[in-house]
């Protein structure tokens, strides 16, 4: 049998970061593990239109500071910045830490693991051919800057009674390069006939040297990574 190692858990403190970054000792431990995963539901469920594509959770002192990263900002931003307020105070009441709201837009949706995994869920709960949605998937990645794709669904494809696994990859994807700058997620398609999962691994080249806050900093540079904070738009 073979061994899968998460991609994400394999490269953390190499070239990653946790996604929550904080330290408790003993019971508050427990209750501030309760309270991330309280907001991230919370965020996730109640904005599905914002291509939110993660959530990032630091607790410097007694603040809470969220990061959430979406491909349309302004759904969470609302008109005048009164949907962001409305949800700074939704989230305010799921912890006793002050909280501070932080909207980063994702300029290319089409090189970002999460966004691709549901955005083909999405076709397939809508019956689109899986072949079709995963092709043009891998098309759209490799033609805005990606190095290598690699798209895997598994489940009754096409409503056939026996399920089976189909997989697309272009390019290089070195998942044994620790130093490889790999974009991994998963999304699952609740379809008519059942539920269908799928994985996306995306290269986006190389990281050389041991920086667990690299793929931030890759992400928040300017114009060139394709990243920039929502806030800093006019």
């Amino acid at each position: 049998m073979g061994h899968k190692s998460n991609p994400i858990g394999l490269r953390l403190q190499i070239n990653r970061t946790w996604d929550s970054r904080w330290y408790a000792e003993g019971r508050n431990y427990q209750n501030l593990l309760r309270e991330d995963l309280a907001m991230r539901k919370f965020i996730m469920e109640h904005l599905p239109q914002a291509a939110i594509s993660k959530v990032v959770i630091e607790r410097p002192a007694k603040t809470c500071r969220v990061s959430i990263y979406a491909a349309r900002p302004g759904v969470i931003i609302g008109k005048k910045g009164a949907d962001i307020e409305k949800l700074r105070s939704q989230l305010a009441k799921m912890t006793s830490s002050d909280v501070k709201l932080n909207i980063v837009e994702i300029r290319k949706p089409e090189i970002d693991s999460k966004l691709v995994a549901q955005g083909i869920a999405d076709q397939l709960v809508r019956r689109v051919a899986f072949r079709r949605a995963m092709k043009r998937a891998v098309q759209s990645a490799l033609r805005l800057g990606a190095e290598g794709i690699k798209i895997t669904c598994g489940g009754r494809l096409g409503g056939a009674e026996i399920a089976r696994v189909e997989w697309y990859r272009e390019g290089r994807v070195p998942l044994h390069t620790l130093r490889a700058h790999i974009d991994y997620a998963e999304a699952v398609a609740h379809t008519a006939y059942g539920v269908i999962g799928i994985k996306t691994w995306i290269f986006k080249g190389e990281i050389l040297g041991h920086d667990p806050m690299a793929q931030d900093r890759l992400m928040l540079e300017a114009q060139t990574s394709g990243v920039r904070p929502a806030s800093d738009r006019r």
